[in-house]
């Protein structure tokens, strides 16, 4: 008889211990006040001149495959003040932290949108132009060797300009298959001369992290003037081994610099 007290004692005191431990004072509360995991960014990705918003296909997978957000826009390449306010107001129907990023072209464009989106939480340049206030993306082309073969043909408001189908291949594709190469040489988007001659407005690299990936083989944007923007604009800077095509060429790498970024903001 004893021995069954001492046993439902023992197993009442256990029971009690367990329900103290469930319900002891700050458990509770510290639980409840544990803070939620910070959501991550939608990622923004800004195609630049002679492409379009499908050349982020590779990178968009694997940015979905890994949980972000993706919205991939159709930079007009009109010129940089109206291109930058199409950027800006699409920036506005997003709600939550965002990570711009921009490619060739497209990173004069960020770095002006940007300043008027505090939802803005890292810009990342992929190949990209960075220009200053007042310098415009012809002003860094022109420090660019060799010059990019153009193509020019006028249009209603202005000059429409395209690199030249027989060399594009060598200038922006140096490292994607000759068919693919020709293909996108057939399908490229044209900017308006614009696009190279209105300056940038804002440095939005001033007061938001920055990340930049250099193409070591770029021959449409020669990689010493990219790592010169890149320093200037005091970007984290990673290189690459890739054409200025990097984002179809090497996707992976594209996506890793991106989600360098991404983590940074959490």
């Amino acid at each position: 008889m004893r021995i069954r007290i001492s046993r439902r004692i023992a197993l009442a005191a256990g029971a009690l211990a367990l329900l103290g431990a469930a319900t002891a004072p700050g458990v509770a509360t510290a639980n409840a006040e544990r803070p939620a995991a910070a959501p991550k960014p939608t990622v923004v990705l800004v195609h630049g001149a002679w492409a379009d918003s499908s050349s982020w296909s590779p990178v968009m997978e694997r940015l979905r495959k890994d949980g972000y957000k993706v919205r991939a826009l159709a930079d007009p390449l009109q010129g940089l003040t109206g291109d930058t306010a199409y950027v800006s107001s699409y920036l506005a129907t997003i709600d939550g932290p965002v990570v711009l990023v921009g490619h060739s072209y497209g990173g004069a464009v960020i770095t002006n949108a940007a300043a008027s989106d505090p939802d803005v939480k890292a810009l990342v340049y992929i190949a990209g132009f960075i220009p200053v206030k007042g310098e415009t993306v012809g002003d860094l082309a022109a420090k660019s060797t060799p010059p990019v073969p153009l193509v020019y043909t006028q249009v209603p408001d202005g000059t429409d300009v395209s690199i030249d189908p027989a060399k594009f291949r060598e200038t922006f594709a140096g490292d994607l298959d000759r068919t693919t190469a020709e293909d996108l040489a057939a399908t490229q988007r044209p900017a308006n001369s614009k696009a190279v001659t209105e300056p940038g407005t804002a440095e939005a690299f001033r007061t938001i992290p920055s990340y930049s990936l250099v193409t070591t083989r770029d021959h449409a944007i020669n990689p010493d003037l990219q790592r010169f923007m890149s320093q200037r604009a005091g970007a984290h800077i990673d290189e690459v081994a890739a054409s200025h095509a990097v984002m179809l060429s090497r996707p992976g790498k594209v996506t890793d610099v991106i989600e360098k970024a991404a983590r940074a903001t959490r």
